[in-house]
């Protein structure tokens, strides 16, 4: 009897060890103020946090990459209720998370290859870089110069224009980084024994290039709005000023919604759009912040040292709390576009 009690006990303990660590592993909280503070609740985003601490990012790549891994967090969480919930059963939204994940970390270099991607564009082969090539794309290039000296735009137009041809630059530099991370998940899952079988592994398949095919579709509309904007410059009755609110805007209009729908669409994008140029503000201000902290550290004075330190944690707290924010109205207005778009198509 007291051997059976001892055989229970030691399974029971087992069992609940094992799924402590592995709710640990998964999940971790707020540690006390003896141990450093966790940033993710999920593991590996903490990982992915402290290596780029390490690997010393500027301060704004810094921001960045925490508000897409908060966005990342909040994607997995959300799953994970699903999953208990009986939802997703094929594997696609979790197909869909994994390859978000290995998008963010070849997008900061932390994928461990050498990242050659914004030269690998169709545009790029046998391109040797130039003066007055800004963009890694000869299309974009020869329409920037062709802009810059026609004398159509204002400084302050010059400024808005270059921020969109940016913007489309790392748009096709995201467009490889997906393009690749599709390929080498495919290449894995080729010799791999896969639980998605028959119709459903089909299914995900045809999934993924369907995407990617958007991608290149929306790539191309980007680039004819540029070349549109780069020979006839800008209206007067222009809606919005930041790239991805315009990005917004013109998908809206491709998704055949009403007019009140898009009355209202405007409305809210002007709202984000004072979001995205807070964040540009912001984001300005905390390279600013970080070149002012390395002149004092370089003085050595340690008063000077401790008040500027304080200031741009502050800002760089801030910066990337408005991030956060900003990117998940993006992803909120975008798959809102999407599915009135779908829901007018079915009609």
């Amino acid at each position: 009897m007291k051997l059976q009690c001892l055989v229970v006990a030691l399974c029971f303990g087992v069992s609940v060890m094992a799924g402590k660590y592995s709710r640990e592993m998964n999940e971790q909280k707020p540690s006390g103020s003896d141990e450093q503070t966790v940033e993710f609740r999920i593991a590996k985003l903490n990982q992915v946090w402290e290596k780029a601490k390490r690997m010393q990012l500027s301060p704004v790549r810094q921001t960045e990459l925490h508000s897409d891994l908060k966005i990342q967090e909040k994607d997995e969480l959300q799953w994970k209720k699903m999953k208990v919930e009986g939802m997703d059963e094929n594997g696609e939204k979790e197909a869909q998370l994994r390859r978000n994940f290995n998008v963010i970390l070849a997008k900061y270099g932390m994928d461990g290859k050498r990242d050659t991607r914004p030269l690998e564009s169709n545009y790029l082969k046998d391109h040797d870089t130039k003066d007055g090539d800004i963009f890694d794309d000869p299309r974009l290039d020869k329409l920037w110069n062709k802009a810059k000296s026609s004398g159509k735009f204002s400084s302050e137009e010059l400024q808005n224009l270059k921020r969109e041809f940016q913007h489309h630059k790392d748009k096709i530099h995201e467009y490889n980084i997906l393009m690749d991370t599709v390929s080498r998940t495919e290449e894995i899952h080729k010799n791999v024994i896969s639980p998605l079988e028959g119709d459903t592994k089909d299914h995900v398949l045809h999934q993924k290039h369907t995407d990617l095919k958007q991608k290149m579709r929306d790539l191309n509309q980007g680039f004819e709005r540029l070349r549109k904007l780069s020979h006839e410059g800008f209206t007067e009755d222009s809606e919005f000023r930041e790239p991805r609110v315009i990005e917004l805007w013109e998908a809206a209009k491709r998704a055949n919604l009403t007019e009140d729908e898009l009355d209202s669409l405007k409305e809210e994008l002007r709202h984000f759009e004072t979001k995205v140029e807070k964040h540009s503000h912001y984001q300005e201000q905390l390279e600013l912040s970080h070149q002012k902290l390395r002149h004092v550290e370089a003085l050595g004075d340690k008063e000077h040292i401790k008040k500027n330190q304080e200031k741009y944690n502050t800002i760089a707290e801030k910066t990337r709390e408005i991030g956060y924010k900003m990117k998940k109205h993006m992803q909120d207005l975008s798959n809102k576009i999407s599915r009135q778009g779908l829901q007018h198509n079915e009609l």
